[in-house]
């Protein structure tokens, strides 16, 4: 997109308006590894989400969890226009608080979610005001303080966002995938249980058979919606859940090695470090800078 190098390696605010380069006419898909709250205005494109058309022709706000793919494609093959704020933060930037745990109960994040946010002028100027004051904090002299207090106003935004997606879910359809969705609640259900001790990681079979399709179906399909395959969707929980542990627990690494279902430490550190490029030692140590 051109921009220049970000202030903070781990958030980001970002004028719309700055970007200089995206396709015009070719339709792109994407799959970010971070949260991305947009808040547009006059974007004159389609924006897919998953396998859905999201609705977002009346709508000037949404969000998308990292992982998950959204598509953008121009009207026409009109130039493409953009104008609004976006607000994109990595994953890491949350652990060790506990808004790593309640992000993921805020339900427009999910699959299931493809209307955008239609936001009165009021409201638009509170979200704003929100972003902007964050980009300051990053921006000011980073101190002891600074991810406390932009993790406060991110809560606040996202609180603020709830709110709104209420009001405004008297009204609304909801279209989903519901393939998406039961898979989900079953790697959830099971991440969140004692299974993983007791049996280890889920296999690729047991849950398309949850699912009532055939393996090769489920990862076929998984493919077209995410770009990744069942196997990708199970490792990628276990990497969440071990980050969770590693960050809000004193267990060692062979303690969270065993409660996740790993007969041997040294499997889940290569599978670990495989994923995020870090040990899982490194990955603890580089909090202990906010403790």
């Amino acid at each position: 997109m051109e921009l220049p190098k970000p202030e903070h390696p781990l958030i980001s605010v970002i004028n719309l308006e700055s970007i200089t380069h995206l396709p015009t006419n070719e339709p792109v898909s994407l799959v970010f590894d971070f949260y991305s709250i947009s808040l547009k205005k006059g974007l004159n494109a389609k924006i897919k989400y998953g396998q859905q058309q999201y609705d977002f022709d009346e709508g000037v706000m949404f969000f998308i969890a990292p992982g998950q793919v959204f598509g953008i494609e121009s009207v026409d093959g009109e130039e493409l226009k953009r104008s609004g704020w976006l607000l994109l933060v990595h994953p890491d930037f949350l652990w060790n608080t506990p808004l790593a745990k309640t992000i993921k109960q805020y339900e427009y994040f999910s699959y299931a979610v493809h209307e955008a946010l239609y936001l009165s002028d009021k409201e638009e100027t509170t979200i704003l005001n929100l972003m902007k004051s964050m980009e300051h904090e990053y921006r000011s002299n980073i101190d002891k303080f600074s991810q406390d207090v932009i993790i406060a106003q991110l809560e606040l935004l996202l609180t603020y966002s709830e709110r709104f997606y209420h009001r405004q879910f008297l009204t609304r359809k909801i279209t989903n995938h519901k393939i998406l969705d039961r898979l989900e609640d079953i790697l959830s259900e099971y991440f969140n249980s004692d299974a993983l001790a007791k049996k280890g990681l889920p296999s690729v079979q047991s849950i398309a058979d949850a699912l009532y399709v055939s393996p090769n179906y489920l990862s076929g399909l998984l493919r077209v919606l995410t770009g990744q395959s069942t196997q990708q969707h199970i490792h990628d929980k276990l990497i969440e859940k071990a980050k969770e542990k590693l960050s809000t627990s004193d267990l060692s690494v062979s303690e969270i090695a065993h409660q996740l279902g790993f007969e041997h430490p040294q499997s889940f550190s290569k599978l670990f470090k495989g994923k995020v490029n870090l040990s899982p030692l490194e990955f603890r140590q580089s909090f202990n800078r906010y403790n």
